[in-house]
């Protein structure tokens, strides 16, 4: 994926990185603070699922064709434990690369290692429009 990937505005807002690892991954990075934070002074759960959603897109992005985008039909995500302050890593894999779904896996770890989230996802293929 593009070094731009990282740049549209809510990964910026976020300060989250993006990037392909290679055909059919992707990865999506971040450093938790307060304000990234819920009530309870943990990770938001839409920053977790920002990043996944985000990975996804990445790694669907990786293995289309030319004249191709994505766009998300689902995503299920657990959330198995709060993400306190530190890093967060999104890990995302192309299950099966379909010419009109794709499907994935994410799993998301903290800065230990120890495994916080993990999600399923479902992306459509779409051609770019012709202008």
């Amino acid at each position: 994926m593009a070094e731009s990937a990282s740049l549209f505005p809510l990964a910026v807002f976020l300060g989250m990185n993006v990037e392909t690892t290679g055909v059919g991954t992707g990865r999506a990075t971040i450093t938790i603070d307060q304000r990234h934070h819920n009530p309870n002074a943990v990770a938001h759960g839409g920053v977790l699922f920002t990043m996944i959603d985000t990975s996804m897109g990445a790694a669907t992005m990786s293995v289309l064709d030319a004249g191709h985008y994505c766009s998300t039909i689902e995503i299920q995500v657990r959330y198995l434990r709060p993400v306190p302050d530190g890093d967060l890593t999104v890990e995302t894999q192309v299950i099966k690369p379909g010419r009109r779904i794709v499907h994935l896996e994410s799993r998301a770890t903290d800065g230990t290692g120890r495994l916080v989230a993990t999600a399923t996802g479902s992306y459509a293929v779409l051609p770019i429009p012709s202008a």
